[in-house]
């Protein structure tokens, strides 16, 4: 398996751009495995987890649902006003969520590996990997190291929300970045959760501007407009490679 590509997309954005209904269709219709940190994230402060307590040390008992479950909305009024609090909570969910990510992304790795390298023993493997290889330029193959020849290539997508904040970028080998206009944004993200003016827009600074992230994308993802229209763009990226 010399020749085996793996192409690990980072889906990135701002809070209510779309990553989500790109996650789903880039899953559903592309048929690409999903780790979402924000999946590891809530595992990180499973009831009784370490780091669960280590959040109720820090803000009390109020903290915590009578389930014994995060009361979410009670730390997002805390961490989205307060720098410093949001700093220490992401020193806390943060290396967690790495560790998460990078034994899934291994572990899909392995698991391809054993199944791609079953289907040789069995002698059905094509010979088609090697053809594809010939007809491409070796810079393209250097450059990409993922692209969608589904013979030699396995596709992960890492969804992570704060993969420039988090200093994640490092998991990825390309990084797409949803983007929509500022305005667009602030009242999706308000319909959406039900939140004010004053607290939608403090979710959003306390990310990294889009702006920025668009800067240090390799793909950029409009969805300003229709899901059809972001879905084409999915598509053209996709059928690149």
């Amino acid at each position: 398996m010399s020749d085996r590509i793996i192409r690990l997309i980072g889906l990135t954005g701002g809070i209510a751009t779309g990553k989500t209904a790109i996650s789903n269709y880039l899953a559903d219709v592309c048929g690409f495995p999903i780790l979402d940190a924000d999946i590891f994230a809530r595992e990180a402060v499973n009831p009784c987890s370490p780091i669960l307590d280590s959040i109720v040390k820090r803000y009390g008992a109020g903290i915590v649902l009578p389930d014994g479950n995060l009361n979410r909305p009670e730390l997002g009024n805390i961490i989205f006003c307060n720098a410093a609090e949001r700093q220490w909570l992401e020193q806390q969910i943060h290396p967690y969520v790495r560790r998460r990510l990078l034994e899934e992304t291994q572990s899909c790795i392995a698991a391809s590996s054993l199944v791609s390298q079953d289907t040789q023993d069995l002698g059905t493997k094509t010979q088609e990997i090697g053809f594809f290889h010939q007809k491409l330029e070796p810079s393209i193959v250097e450059k990409k190291s993922g692209f969608c020849a589904k013979a030699d290539t396995l596709t992960l997508v890492l969804v992570v929300p704060l993969l420039f904040e988090a200093n994640m970028t490092d998991l990825c080998t390309e990084i797409w970045v949803v983007y929509c206009s500022p305005e667009v944004q602030l009242e999706r993200l308000m319909q959406r959760d039900g939140l004010s003016y004053d607290r939608a827009n403090a979710r959003i600074n306390a990310q990294l501007p889009l702006a920025q992230k668009c800067q240090q994308a390799d793909v950029i993802l409009d969805n300003s407009s229709t899901l059809d229209s972001l879905f084409r763009q999915v598509d053209v990226q996709v059928s690149r490679f």
